[in-house]
């Protein structure tokens, strides 16, 4: 695989001299960057991408870890998409991982209350929207017969709603769903079991526009929208080994443990200067007509050039949230089902990676993803442990009599953006000011919340833009996706 971690010459292949504008530099190798650096090989161009960890993926990794269950392939949080996430799909399909990440032949998830161990299924139907949930809603034992009815009127009501409006971008989902009469009890169990995995904010802390697509698009779209998928390999198999792969084959020079320091126009030819740390101690430098920082927002601010975007700092006021993960290897089986959904609980969603993990020696290991997990991202391990065994022992009443093997955790603190109300208005397009320069990352303005679907869909729209740009014809590689704000992937 063409990764030059240690390379001293960056520059011999970037096309310097008299032939910069043909070759492009793309820095951030996360679902965005790679995503980014395709569709530019694809169109012809030299591409280089430049990441600063000794892996692509961003945070949608996986990590060796041996503990006292054995060697596990541990993801660091779970990651889920939804039949609707074209872009994502696209990705999948372009790395050769789909067979990998197999989607329900139909949307079936059990939710699990603590109280009183009662098990609810929000299932679909063969019908038409919004026909398809009509029957799981009338059963859903988790509300009051009044509660599913009103749950139906606000449906209906959100099904009106344009996502793209600027006022519902400035209102909280929790008081919109308030005003359309939904009880505490119908945001816990239904608006925010799907809204947390999916914005990774509750409803008092989301933007009632990213709410609002979130669930037109993954509820009231089309019947078959909301059916999950989930790898059932670990994610470093599909964003570093498959995507490397791929990058290498399109003829991608991939750089990784190089960190760059800074980003300049040439004032004589108007060509980009990539400055990138090296070996040596000085920096080296990467010659391109084309840019793609595909980074977090805070470092994209730092590498900005003056004058790039009109108010650059609004770049630093894109909050974050964190997102934390417990994870959990029983001696034996004690959950039945692939992952479940949970209520009365600090328990959101589980799911078994016992494959995917490569567990040996017998047994079970869960994942626990914990999404606004503002309250507990700091929390020691010990009292974490105290917190989350006896939770799955109320749900699971196998746990109760099993030994834990392992109990670890793994923290996200700056998982994703903050969907807050106004953040909109904060999010820039993949143009900037500056001409060759462009952005990509799940936090640009693609519509979406943070999720694996929205940076497809940046680093696409990226790549368009440059190549649009440079007036290169090229294919739109996301035809379904590329017009407009479609659709929706859990965190």
């Amino acid at each position: 695989m063409s990764v030059d971690s240690a390379r001293p010459d960056l520059a011999g292949d970037s096309g310097a001299a008299g032939g910069s504008r043909s070759a492009a530099v793309v820095i951030g190798g996360g679902i965005a960057g790679v995503t980014a650096a395709l569709a530019l090989a694809d169109s012809g161009l030299r591409v280089t991408l430049v990441e600063g960890r000794p892996r692509l993926g961003g945070l949608a990794f996986s990590f060796r870890r041996q503990g006292a269950a054995g060697p596990l392939t541990v993801d660091n949080g779970q990651h889920v998409y939804l039949r609707c996430c074209t872009a994502y799909r696209w990705f999948l399909d372009r790395i050769g991982g789909a067979g990998l990440a197999p989607l329900q032949d139909r949307l079936d998830v059990p939710v699990l209350d603590a109280d009183g161990l009662r098990l609810g299924r929000l299932r679909r139907a063969a019908l038409p929207v919004p026909l398809h949930l009509a029957a799981s809603l009338a059963r859903y034992p988790h509300l009051s017969l009044a509660e599913r009815a009103q749950v139906a009127r606000a449906a209906l009501a959100l099904k009106g709603l344009d996502p793209t409006d600027p006022a519902l971008d400035g209102t909280d989902f929790a008081t919109w769903l308030h005003r359309q009469g939904q009880s505490p009890r119908a945001i816990e169990a239904l608006w925010d079991l799907v809204g947390v995995a999916t914005l990774n904010a509750r409803a008092g802390q989301a933007s009632l526009g990213l709410a609002a697509m979130v669930f037109k698009t993954g509820l009231l779209s089309e019947p078959g929208a909301a059916d999950i998928g989930f790898s059932r390999v670990p994610l470093g198999e599909l964003h570093d080994t498959l995507a490397r792969t791929a990058l290498d084959k399109a003829g991608v020079r991939t750089v990784l443990q190089r960190r760059v320091q800074s980003v300049s126009k040439d004032a004589q030819d108007g060509s980009w200067r990539v400055a990138v740390s090296g070996g040596t101690g000085r920096a080296e430098q990467l010659d391109a007509g084309t840019v793609v920082l595909a980074v977090p927002q805070q470092e994209a601010h730092r590498l900005l050039p003056e004058g790039a975007l009109d108010e650059p700092d609004r770049l630093l006021a894109i909050g974050t949230a964190p997102i934390l993960n417990v994870h959990v290897v029983y001696d034996r089986t004690v959950l039945r089902h692939p992952f479940l959904a949970a209520l009365g609980t600090p328990v959101q969603w589980v799911f078994d990676r016992t494959e995917a993990a490569g567990l040996t020696g017998g047994g079970q290991y869960l994942a626990l993803s914990q999404s606004a997990a503002h309250d507990e991202i700091d929390t020691p391990v010990a009292a974490l442990r105290e917190r989350y065994l006896p939770e799955l022992e109320r749900l699971l009443p196998a746990a109760r009599g099993a030994r834990v093997r392992d109990f670890f955790v793994t923290r996200e603190r700056t998982a994703t953006f903050a969907p807050t109300p106004g953040v909109g208005r904060l999010r820039p397009s993949a143009r900037t000011r500056a001409p060759g320069l462009y952005l990509a990352g799940a936090w640009t303005d693609t519509g979406w919340p943070a999720t694996m679907e929205g940076a497809v869909r940046s680093g696409a729209g990226a790549a368009a833009a440059a190549l649009a740009g440079l007036g290169r014809p090229h294919l739109d590689p996301l035809p379904v996706f590329g017009r407009g704000r479609p659709q929706q992937e859990a965190a």
